[in-house]
Order: structure tokens, then C-alpha cells, then sequence
């Protein structure tokens, strides 16, 4: 953009596009328009907490209850080991950053379709839609996260320094689930039906996740294949960073896990970019 000096007071204002200009300047303009990110995820915030019959509770009650299932089917009928913790802790540790995985991932596949209108009127970068979306699920976390303090104190479990580290596996998972979730947002906009295949990748995600039992059950030979699954290591490391020294921790799988991450958020926004031109268009 130029500014040429006009006649007397006046300046007449000169606008320049460039072809490839906003290619260039992509990232610079996902800062840019960071107000529009504040905007966006403040609002899904007001829509999911506002004229809501429960409000909140809703954020309690469904990990609580997939709690309490869980431990009556794992732990009190089939007996598997909790590796010296109460096994309610334990599985609300992990349902954790599931739950936060698995509405992320719902929420950031939907994004695009729900601001149809929003993407056909102005140009942004459209990689903000999908990432607002995902700070709704951040409070329910930080919502959960007060119930499990809770939990603990009941059952008398008391973290250690560990606890300083659950940053750390919190910022896997949102990682993981904005990754995952560039993918399905990008192919939902193109095959709608796809908004019926989240829920069965989320289903089928709770069962082959170790939640609502300890990895320590897989055997051994099964391990490494079984952790390509990068949840198992964030849902490990929940564990450790929540439970303790009884938790075990292996470095390999969270090693794994770190590196599926690092490929599912950089393949998906890669995918997310070549496909963002024609989002407009196809919506």
C-alpha cells in the first residue's frame, strides 16, 4: 500500500494487489487477525454456556459418569490394576485429555460447516476458524480439571512435582486434536458426510485408548504397535504427571507420541492449506 500526495490538503490512498500476496504474508496475517480469533472463540463460549438447562454441570457430569462405568467394567469386574492408585482416580486422570481430545476434534471438524456464511463474505485466514474452536474445550477442561482436584482429596492422593509437567502433555494433546481436527474440517467441507464419521473415530478411539484401563495390560509385544496411537502416550504421561511414581512412564512411547503429533499438525496443515482456497466455493 502507497500513499501519494493529493492536491492541497487531501492524499489520495493507493491500494496495490499483488498476486501471491497472500501466500507470502499468511502467517503474518493469522497474527493480524488475531482479534477475529478472540471474537470467534468468546462467542462459541457464550453459545455453549448460555440458556443452557444444566450449564456447566454438563462439563462434570459426562466425564464423571464414563468415570464410574469405566471403573465398575475395568475395576470392579474384571479386576484389572490400577498400579497402586484408586481406580476412579485413575480413570478420570486419563478421561482427561480424552475427553478434551474428543470434543476438540468434534468441534474443530464442525468449524468451517458452522461459519459457512463467515467464510464466503471476507477474507482471513480460515486456519483461525478451526483453532478458536478448540478454546471452548480448554474450559471444559480447566472445569474438569477442578473435579479430578476434588477426586484426589477424597481418596486422599496428593500429586508430587510431577504435577508441574501436566502442561507439558496438555499442550500434546491440544496439539494432536488441531492437528487431527485441520484434517477432518478440511474434508468435511469438501464430503459433508464425514461429519457422521468423527463420532466413530471418536468411539473407536475411547476403546483402543487407555482409558479406562492402565497400558500396562497390552503385552509387551503389543506395545509399541499399540502406542502409534499418540493418545496413548499423552494419556500416559497424564497419569505420571498426576498419580506419581506409580504411574509408569515410558519414554519411548511418549517419544512416539510426541513424533505422531508432530506429523498429524504438520500434514494437517498442510492439507488445510492446499485446500483452504476453494473452502468458499465447495460451502
Amino acid at each position: 500500500m502507497q500513499m501519494n500526495p493529493g492536491t492541497g490538503s487531501q492524499a489520495q490512498e493507493e491500494i496495490i494487489i499483488e498476486a501471491g500476496r497472500t501466500e507470502v504474508r499468511y502467517w503474518s496475517d493469522v497474527w493480524r487477525y488475531r482479534e477475529l480469533f478472540y471474537f470467534l472463540a468468546w462467542r462459541d463460549i457464550l453459545v455453549r454456556y448460555k440458556q443452557t438447562a444444566i450449564g456447566i454441570a454438563w462439563s462434570v457430569l459426562r466425564p464423571l459418569a464414563t468415570m464410574v462405568v469405566f471403573t465398575l467394567v475395568f475395576g470392579t469386574f474384571a479386576g484389572l490394576p490400577s498400579q497402586g492408585a484408586p481406580y476412579p482416580v485413575m480413570v478420570f486422570a486419563a478421561m482427561l485429555p480424552w475427553q478434551f481430545f474428543a470434543t476438540a476434534l468434534a468441534e474443530c471438524s464442525n468449524s468451517l460447516v458452522v461459519n459457512s456464511n463467515l467464510l464466503s463474505k471476507v477474507y482471513f485466514p480460515r486456519l483461525i476458524v478451526p483453532s478458536s474452536a478448540i478454546i471452548v474445550c480448554v474450559v471444559d477442561f480447566i472445569i474438569s480439571l477442578v473435579l479430578l482436584f476434588l477426586l484426589m482429596s477424597w481418596y486422599g492422593v496428593w500429586p508430587d512435582w510431577r504435577m508441574l509437567t501436566l502442561p507439558l502433555f496438555f499442550l500434546l494433546a491440544l496439539l494432536c486434536a488441531l492437528g487431527s481436527g485441520l484434517w477432518l474440517a478440511a474434508l468435511n467441507v469438501k464430503y459433508r458426510d464425514f461429519r457422521y464419521v468423527v463420532p466413530f473415530i471418536v468411539q473407536f478411539g475411547l476403546y483402543i485408548s487407555p482409558v479406562g484401563f492402565s497400558s500396562s495390560v497390552v503385552p509387551e509385544r503389543w506395545r509399541l504397535i499399540y502406542s502409534l496411537n499418540p493418545m496413548v502416550g499423552v494419556i500416559d504421561g497424564f497419569r505420571w504427571a498426576i498419580l506419581g511414581e506409580g504411574q509408569k512412564l515410558s519414554w519411548d512411547r511418549l517419544a512416539l507420541a510426541v513424533a505422531g503429533t508432530a506429523v498429524l499438525l504438520v500434514l494437517g496443515i498442510r492439507y488445510f492449506r492446499q485446500t483452504e482456497r476453494a473452502f468458499a466455493d465447495i460451502i
